[in-house]
């Protein structure tokens, strides 16, 4: 499965800056409004050291790492939901992404003009907030119209849910809150996405700051953290145009190097990446053989047949049963066989919770 997350924020917050340090593919960046008008698209492959260390042992003929989808979505302004400037395009661009990243302006530059004349990240935050709230506000409004006539003559349970979910997210909305600050059962959040609302979409607060603050912070950054506090949403302190100029070198020493006068241990794109994958309760399962070495995405929570269908539909309507090694012996003894010999191969069946860091075959007939 792939993740597509859409970098959003106001005119020169720095969305495009973090896109090219992101991804292979560059996004335009200028000091003017809307340089980005349709989105940019980049596919970045996740760091993960195990595939490394898988690879190390097996020596694949290939890797294949698993990859993020990141989409460069044009800077939103007033009345984004009427329709203002580049609104329609923003609004549908946002619908079709799992997650956004929510990038804001927390730094001081004279060179560099914002859309409102003043640094401030809560206020840039408000903004785009209200957007997507009134657009969701008027969603909603048309799903009651139709799902309490439906309601109303009917007994289907779920729609009857739906319509009291739809009535909750309206009070919810009308209150000036996003539709995720909307505390619901596991059972009643799995319903409410058929809503499709924009504010229910799992948002990371991307704080984009100078070189000086990469690793501490600063003002701006605090307040941010502030207005987040009731909000089930990450926030990541980022220097993107530090983060850029780091992507553009091509030895990992370099890097390294660049990174320890920072005070930094990694990349703040890698944890940018990681963030995005806690944000969302992905994690990584592993198959690897002289063949291949491969990192697969799934939900937490995934049972064996189903992520057995990540890799191929037949997988799963054919699943008999998934031969598991954890990672860690797997690391250890050095080999499939020996984990065979040692008794660390697991027979797991239908009902396999597969956990993190697993490494799977799977057993299948069609």
């Amino acid at each position: 499965m792939a993740l597509k997350c859409g970098i959003v924020g106001l005119p020169n917050v720095g969305k495009s800056t973090l896109f090219n340090c992101l991804s292979s593919a560059k996004a335009q960046s200028a000091n003017f409004p809307f340089c980005t008008i349709e989105p940019n698209v980049g596919v970045i492959t996740v760091p993960d050291e195990r595939l490394i260390k898988l690879t190390e042992i097996d020596k694949p003929k290939k890797v294949v790492p698993t990859t993020v989808e990141v989409v460069d979505i044009a800077g939103l302004v007033k009345g984004a939901s009427k329709g203002e400037g580049l609104g329609n395009q923003f609004l549908g661009n946002i619908r079709e992404t799992d997650a956004i990243l929510h990038v804001l302006r927390c730094f001081e530059n004279d060179n560099i003009t914002h859309v409102d004349g003043s640094v401030d990240p809560v206020r840039d935050k408000e903004v785009i907030d209200i957007e997507l709230q009134l657009k969701d506000l008027e969603t909603v409004e048309g799903r009651i119209e139709k799902l309490e006539k439906q309601a109303r003559h009917g007994n289907d349970p779920k729609i009857k849910k739906l319509f009291e979910l739809a009535v909750r997210y309206k009070e919810v909305l009308e209150s000036g809150k996003s539709a995720r600050t909307l505390q619901l059962s596991v059972e009643d959040a799995k319903v409410a996405k058929e809503l499709f609302l924009l504010t229910n979409k799992p948002v990371m607060y991307v704080c984009n700051v100078d070189e000086a603050s990469a690793k501490t912070g600063n003002h701006f950054v605090e307040k941010v953290r502030e207005a987040i506090k009731d909000e089930n949403a990450e926030l990541l302190v980022i220097a993107a145009a530090t983060e850029s100029d780091i992507a553009e070198l091509e030895e990992y020493e370099e890097k390294q190097m660049f990174l320890e006068e920072l005070g930094l241990d990694e990349p703040g794109v890698n944890k940018l990446i990681h963030s995005a994958y806690s944000l969302l309760n992905l994690k990584t399962y592993f198959t690897s053989g002289p063949d291949e070495s491969r990192a697969w995405t799934f939900t937490e929570g995934t049972k064996a047949p189903q992520a057995a269908g990540i890799i191929h539909t037949d997988f799963e309507r054919g699943f008999i049963r998934a031969e598991v090694i954890k990672y860690n012996d797997y690391i250890s003894l050095g080999s499939e066989s020996a984990c065979r010999e040692a008794g660390k191969i697991a027979i797991e069946g239908k009902e396999y919770v597969v956990q993190d860091g697993d490494i799977m075959h799977f057993r299948f007939n069609v």
